[in-house]
């Protein structure tokens, strides 16, 4: 599975930068759900980062029109981060690539497939969720 995952990378690497994002910009993206605005402390702690990180991530998305702070409906000192349009359509193309499948999965037998489904349904960890 590691040599599966890491023959990938490089096909990640050149997804975020069609898009004209480094691959940490580009997995703040795909962080971040549409119409679900998430404070940048609550970033830094899913992100096991400090805030200035999530502030160069944010800045850079930012940069690019994918996202834009706003201000916490209830409490004025917090800002949050929410997708803007042409960030949600374009999280929903960088994910359209992510989850394409390699050549060699697409070469496995239906029955190959329903047997590596099962499987990785047992192994593998839920998809994230905000905190």
């Amino acid at each position: 599975m590691t040599d599966l995952f890491l023959s990938r990378k490089t096909q990640v690497m050149e997804i975020a930068a069609a898009h004209g994002l480094n691959p940490g910009a580009m997995n703040a993206l795909l962080f971040l759900e549409p119409g679900q605005p998430c404070s940048m402390g609550t970033l830094a702690e899913a992100w096991k980062c400090d805030a200035s990180n999530v502030t160069w991530l944010v800045d850079r998305l930012e940069e690019h029109g994918l996202a834009e702070r706003r201000p916490h409906p209830t409490d004025r000192r917090v800002r949050t981060v929410a997708l803007t349009r042409k960030g949600t359509k374009m999280r929903t193309q960088i994910q359209s690539k992510l989850y394409e499948a390699p050549p060699s999965l697409r070469e496995l037998s239906v029955t190959d497939l329903e047997t590596l489904g099962r499987i990785m349904r047992k192994v593998a960890p839920e998809p994230h969720a905000h905190p």
